[in-house]
């Protein structure tokens, strides 16, 4: 599923930690009307602590706070922060808390990540409010300006008042709210749309690129921490590369917050590298961005290339067609690729057996959670 295309917006690439969070807070901090988020990951830390006393300073200048967060990816978040943030005046939901229903709906999570202050200015990526974004992981997240925000509320909206939606906060808030969205008519103009997916009929994300990797001319390269692709995108890449386009992965290395989920992906390996996709595996600390650029598109958002995400989670990403913005893009790629490790073909097939026995268990183990949909 996915919006419009859009002109007249405005998107600004904002690369580690050091530069998105000082721009939320920032943002947070100015807000005059109304502030929403929705996030997946959220426990108790400095970094949680900062976001609760940011949000406490809102309300008290009358500022219309909705927290909405993952009951699951929120558990961490302690009952003394939540009694915080409701004591405060901030409106507080969490989606599909856990319980004894299906497993189906269980597996069901809220993985998009999302900022919007006064209807005006939206902030997505990979982000979440744990400790280990401030130093640990690295991140990259854009700030949206112009049309395309409305799409980003609406997305929030439909979400807010869902009845897998539980909390103190009222459904009906999100009706009173305003948007300032005016497009961009000045050189700065840009592109955009917001796709989205909600588990295994929704592929929207999936789908759109796959269209650009079966489209492009000149490059695809993708981050992503999570990478098991599916047999039509891995079959897509191989295409994609003997015909000469230049194709390059951007994966963690061995700082891994999963690393069952890195060896399920090594198995493909061997036959990516074959086709001449070029892989290279993150070395500074774990990467945990999910940025994908094709010829002049780009897309960043929350949607991994796992079963995981294509399966159960509902995902969103910001996809912006501007040359401008796609070589900012490519300068980030190549920033990344200087300091990673590649992966070249003669030496994977000369790897241990070791290695190809935890590619072959968790290869398994992959497939038989991928059967449980």
């Amino acid at each position: 599923m996915h919006g419009m295309w859009r002109d007249g917006n405005h998107f600004q690439l904002l690369p580690e930690s050091a530069h998105f969070l000082p721009a939320m807070f920032e943002a947070v901090q100015g807000a005059r009307e109304s502030i929403l988020i929705e996030l997946y990951l959220m426990e108790s830390g400095r970094l949680a602590s900062a976001l609760v006393d940011a949000l406490l300073k809102a309300t008290e200048r009358g500022v219309t706070v909705m927290l909405m967060l993952d009951g699951y990816g929120a558990m961490g978040l302690s009952g003394d922060d939540r009694a915080r943030l409701e004591a405060g005046g901030v409106a507080l939901r969490f989606f599909n808390p856990l319980g004894f229903h299906s497993l189906t709906r269980n597996l069901t999570r809220d993985h998009r990540k999302l900022l919007v202050v006064d209807g005006r200015v939206a902030y997505t990526g990979g982000f979440g409010a744990v400790d280990e974004f401030l130093d640990a992981w690295y991140e990259v997240a854009v700030r949206i300006e112009g049309p395309v925000v409305a799409d980003w509320v609406r997305l929030f909206c439909r979400l807010w008042d869902s009845p897998l939606t539980r909390g103190s906060g009222q459904p009906d808030l999100v009706h009173n709210l305003r948007l300032d969205v005016s497009p961009h008519e000045d050189y700065r103009g840009m592109r955009g749309r917001v796709v989205w997916g909600q588990g295994y009929r929704y592929q929207a994300i999936r789908h759109s690129l796959q269209r650009q990797v079966s489209s492009a001319r000149r490059r695809i390269w993708i981050c992503t921490p999570y990478f098991v692709p599916t047999f039509s995108l891995r079959l897509r890449l191989a295409r994609a590369a003997r015909r000469g386009v230049d194709v390059r992965l951007l994966l963690p290395g061995e700082l891994h917050d999963h690393p069952g989920i890195r060896y399920a992906g090594q198995r493909f390996y061997g036959r990516l590298l074959k086709a001449g996709v070029r892989i290279y595996e993150f070395q500074p600390t774990f990467i945990h961005a999910k940025f994908s650029l094709a010829d002049h598109w780009a897309s960043i958002g929350s949607c991994n290339f796992d079963h995981w995400s294509l399966h159960w989670n509902l995902e969103a990403n910001q996809e912006v067609d501007d040359r401008r913005f796609a070589e900012e893009v490519a300068e980030l790629f190549e920033r990344n690729f200087a300091t990673s490790r590649e992966i070249r073909r003669e030496e994977w097939s000369r790897r241990p057996r070791w290695q190809r026995l935890k590619e072959w268990l968790f290869g398994s183990l992959d497939g038989l959670l991928t059967r449980l949909r």
